[in-house]
């Protein structure tokens, strides 16, 4: 069946597993409030081309259980490291798209990448959108908890009013139907209130700049110049210049749900950058 225990607090975690079991594996994390669904232009074709993807829902999310504690950054981390041992696997590309780009980032530099050898950042709001001590061009943390406090009142009208700036449409390239658009606004509901409002706050309080540098492997950082959620330059391009080994991919016109309109673009991108993993 697929689920494993969480090692933090034995919560039930749902995962898929596509593809053959002996191919390079690239693992995937959410971003919020979406399930393992919302990679499928990415896992489907590289399950297909041979490569092993594995997806977690995160805890309150998907099908995996409905629990009050574990939203954490570490304990999210510890879900997903937890997620490599159960299925024993090595040589892992990780994959971590908004706020599962932090847990990816937490994931290496808590448990120091053992079973991993590159990971990509796809949209991340890695290493944090607020202001800090070392970043005085951030948002103040006020009127990032003021937004989430909208959101809390009226999540429904956030998700649905918020995803043409998700997508960038009407952007030139951008081309989605209204009914996935819907589908994608639906998908949201799949995430509890208490993990939403989790992974809000933790959004308010993020800063991995310090943790960065200590990332002594490959990583690919995908970006769009129009993502809204989280916007490039305090984002995926500061990530990339603190990274000690990292590859910067802008693309143009793209907003934070690049991975649905830019969807073949950045499955040549991960299935070049996880194959350079094998071949090293």
């Amino acid at each position: 069946m697929p689920y494993f225990q969480s090692p933090v607090d034995g919560t039930r975690l749902h995962f898929v597993d596509y593809g053959p079991a002996d191919g390079p594996v690239i693992v995937f994390v959410n971003g919020s409030y979406f399930d393992t669904g919302m990679w499928e232009f990415q896992t489907l074709p590289l399950a297909d081309e041979g490569f092993r993807c594995v997806g977690l829902d995160r805890r309150g999310h998907g099908r995996s259980d409905d629990v009050w504690g574990g939203f954490d950054l570490d304990s999210l981390a510890d879900d997903v490291d937890g997620l490599l041992r159960h299925l024993d696997l090595r040589d892992v590309t990780l994959v971590g798209h908004s706020v599962g780009a932090a847990e990816v980032v937490r994931c290496l530099t808590r448990h120091r990448g053992a079973r991993v050898s590159g990971a990509a950042l796809v949209g991340g709001v890695v290493p944090g959108v607020v202001r800090t001590a070392d970043h005085a061009a951030g948002v103040d943390p006020a009127v990032v908890r003021a937004g989430n406090e909208t959101v809390r009142r009226d999540p429904a009208a956030f998700f649905a009013r918020g995803a043409d700036a998700f997508f960038a449409l009407g952007l030139p390239g951008n081309d989605l139907s209204p009914e996935y658009v819907r589908g994608a606004v639906d998908r949201c509901h799949g995430a509890t209130a208490r993990a939403g409002a989790a992974l809000r706050e933790l959004v308010a309080t993020l800063d991995l700049a310090p943790e960065l540098p200590k990332i002594d492997l490959p990583v690919l950082v995908v970006h769009g110049t129009h993502d809204t959620s989280a916007p490039l330059a305090p984002t995926g391009r500061r990530a990339a210049e603190l990274l000690p080994d990292s590859t910067l991919k802008v693309y143009e016109n793209a907003g934070h749900g690049l991975y649905a309109t830019h969807a073949d673009l950045l499955t040549a991108d991960l299935r070049e950058f996880a194959r350079k993993r094998v071949s090293a």
